[in-house]
């Protein structure tokens, strides 16, 4: 049979003017499944690449980030615009490692399927399974590639049937295609089961037969459980009833009811793939995904709203609707300048047009709300970093824009004229925090704009200024993530910083009552200072806050200076008494005190105030509480009872445990926050990679006295 690629111009850029004839399908799978090997297969196979790339010499068109290549595995998503069956396929080549969900749920955002990659030989974890329900969640149809079919330990069959029997919804995952050995007992091509053919690259080129006698009684038996399973999950039930009545179904209307099936998300095809000189499996893998995946008016689009969060009219991926784009990826080059992934929901968007840049972020995330008119420069479709121009992109496009200084990856593209605002997707929470610190001082005049600009591209990153601590802190998604931040302010920006110790935003409170004087006096050729202070100070329940209480009689202090006295304690209050953290809960009460005619002021009484309540605390009992976190944790079962033992060692106290359905439980507990702050790392080697967990403030208890001592210590010095 003749060759199968496609037949566009060497060089062109792939465009598509009708949505029907676009697919935008992610590459999902675990790290190591053989993802971006998988990517390398395809696009050598339609053409577009002369030769595969290999991961480890860094040739791979979807791992060309330089901290990709250095660590031997994708860190963010890519995108491969090819020409296939004259179908414009957008490839979403996603990281698998946790550490890069934000890029893994970008990229589902951007697709309308998914194929789903399992190794043959490595199988499926309970990492594998999260991943699964990661589409899952979001109702994503995908297909499944079995990968290293090459390998010896493969094992296409057990794949399948561990798949069905891991996977959320597994019952719909059937077989597609059967492998088929050559003489050498390797996979050399696939018996297609909906129309009975063989397809056959022992040449080194795919040709395509009849399947021969030797295979009917195979074909016969898994093809009737697949057919009825197309049928079934299409909920054609005309297409049942022939069936059941042993018609002959033809297999164009198959072809109908099986993307029917996929679209659903209920149904899921099992391909396979063999990484030979010859891509064994390659050309059905990019033809299924022509002939069986939503287009992008298959699947359902994203809710939109006013700027102001009015509602808006739902859209449609119509080239000719209103104009909503979606930025999935934001990349910085110190040469390049910001470049701009964009997924075109509905509408077209062309270069050098204005368009209206939209991005609203919930309180504490380090992203400020900004609504913004800007013009866009060249637009671009890209195989890797390769882009080349092109002049508009329809609905369902997906390709780089260029110039959009205020744009962050989430934000949404629409008209001037009708601003709308897309509903954000769902991001994790990053748990892992990194104290860092400026390496000299000329890194610290460029360490704000290197943050403000790797914030702008990873939405998963956070940013705090703890007031009391002075620090800046990175909360990310785990070690790999933090690498990769660190590594990007240095070799984009420039910027060199150093890891820090990272201290806990602690209190102080007192343990005991106790009074305090306040005493300046300083009398020089009427410019002195002069104002004493009498405190009592009494400690309140937790969470009280602060009291000031008047009982100044007699004029001992005069009315107007009374204020500042209480804006003295409350200032030192700010600064600490002990160990330099926040004062709280007690009542100070002002009961006496002195002033001068002439050298009292304002800022004398203020002094005193903060003079008095440092001296109340020399005499009572001082107690550090530091913060309380409630960990909400979800493992499999037979991993928590090694939960619950690891957090006593944390100071934990258990709260209450619950079973969840699919052999999970969950441990609540609260645990002070010093004790987890590396818990994103350990829940992972305490639960081998499947544990996950959620934190939440839960006030301040006391510091035990042993670890009090070296805060106060360390104040000391």
């Amino acid at each position: 049979m003749a060759d199968k690629r496609s037949d566009r111009t060497p060089g062109a850029a792939p465009t598509a003017t009708d949505p029907d004839r676009i697919r935008n399908v992610a590459l999902v799978g675990p790290a190591g499944s053989g993802k971006t090997t998988l990517l390398e297969s395809l696009l050598n196979a339609a053409g577009v690449t002369s030769r595969r790339g290999s991961i480890a010499d860094g040739t791979t068109v979807g791992d060309s980030d330089p901290v990709a290549i250095r660590q031997g595995r994708s860190v963010g998503l890519s995108i491969a615009t090819i020409e296939w069956k004259n179908a414009v396929l957008n490839l979403i080549d996603t990281p698998g490692y946790a550490d890069f969900t934000g890029e893994l749920r970008a990229g589902l955002r951007g697709a309308d399927a998914a194929l789903f990659v399992v190794s043959s030989v490595e199988g499926v974890d309970l990492a594998t399974a999260k991943l699964w329900d990661e589409c899952e969640f979001i109702g994503m149809p995908r297909a499944i590639v079995v990968t290293n079919l090459d390998k010896d330990r493969a094992n296409f069959d057990e794949t399948v049937a561990v798949c069905q029997r891991v996977f959320t919804g597994g019952g719909g995952v059937m077989p597609l295609f059967l492998p088929v050995h050559g003489d050498d007992d390797v996979v050399a091509g696939f018996i297609d089961l909906l129309d009975e053919q063989i397809w056959d690259w022992t040449s080194g080129a795919v040709s395509v037969a009849a399947a021969e006698d030797r295979h009917r009684e195979l074909i016969e038996t898994e093809r009737g459980s697949l057919i009825e399973g197309v049928v079934t999950e299409s909920e054609d039930e005309a297409l049942m009833e022939r069936f059941l009545e042993g018609e002959h179904v033809e297999v164009d209307m198959l072809t109908t009811d099986l993307e029917k099936a996929i679209a659903r998300g209920h149904f899921h095809p099992v391909m396979g793939h063999a990484l030979t000189a010859a891509n064994v499996g390659s050309e059905l893998i990019l033809d299924l995904i022509v002939r069986g995946f939503p287009s992008p008016t298959e699947h359902p689009l994203p809710v939109v709203t006013t700027v102001d969060g009015s509602p808006a009219e739902p859209i449609t991926a119509d080239p000719a609707g209103p104009l909503v784009a979606e930025v999935i990826k934001t990349t910085s080059d110190p040469y390049v300048g910001k470049v701009s992934i964009v997924r075109v929901f509905s509408g077209t968007l062309t270069s050098d047009a204005v368009v209206h840049v939209s991005g609203h972020f919930s309180p504490g995330t380090g992203h400020e709300d900004h609504d913004v008119d800007e013009r866009i420069g060249h637009l671009t479709t890209m195989v890797g970093t390769q882009h080349t121009d092109v002049s508009s992109a329809i609905a369902g496009s997906i390709v780089a824009v260029s110039k959009l200084t205020k744009a962050e990856t989430g934000d949404t593209l629409s008209s001037p004229e009708t601003p709308l605002l897309m509903e954000p997707w769902r991001m994790p929470e990053p748990l892992l925090p990194l104290a860092i610190q400026p390496h000299s001082a000329g890194d610290e005049d460029k360490l704000g704009t290197a943050l403000s600009r790797v914030v702008a591209e990873d939405p998963t990153l956070r940013i705090e200024h703890p007031e009391e601590t002075g620090q800046i802190i990175l909360w990310t998604l785990g070690e790999a993530h933090a690498d990769l931040v660190l590594d990007r302010i240095k070799t984009r920006y420039g910027v060199e910083v150093d890891s820090a110790e990272l201290r806990p935003s602690m209190r102080e409170t007192f343990g005991t009552a106790a009074s305090g004087n306040g005493r300046l006096v300083k009398q020089s050729g009427g410019h002195g200072q002069y104002a004493v202070v009498d405190i009592t100070v009494e400690p309140l329940p937790a969470g009280s806050g602060f009291e000031f209480v008047d009982k100044i009689v007699g004029g001992a202090v005069p009315r107007n200076f009374i204020p500042s006295v209480e804006k003295g304690v409350r200032h030192q209050m700010t600064q600490g008494v002990v160990a330099g953290f926040p004062v709280v809960d007690l009542r100070v009460t002002l009961v006496d005190g002195k002033f001068h005619s002439v050298d009292s002021s304002d800022m004398a009484f203020q002094t005193a105030g903060a003079m008095a309540l440092k001296d109340a605390a020399a005499k009572a009992t001082m107690n550090l509480l530091e913060p309380i976190v409630t960990l909400t944790v979800v493992a499999p079962d037979e991993h928590v009872g090694a939960v619950i033992a690891d957090m006593s060692t944390r100071r934990g106290i258990i709260k209450g445990t619950e079973s969840l359905p699919g052999g999970r439980s969950q441990v609540i507990a609260d645990v002070p926050e010093v004790e987890v702050s590396r818990y994103a790392i350990d829940i992972r080697s305490i639960t081998h990679g499947t544990g996950e967990f959620m934190r939440e403030p839960a006030g301040y208890g006391a510091l035990p006295a042993n670890l009090a001592k070296r805060y106060t210590e360390t104040a000391d010095k």
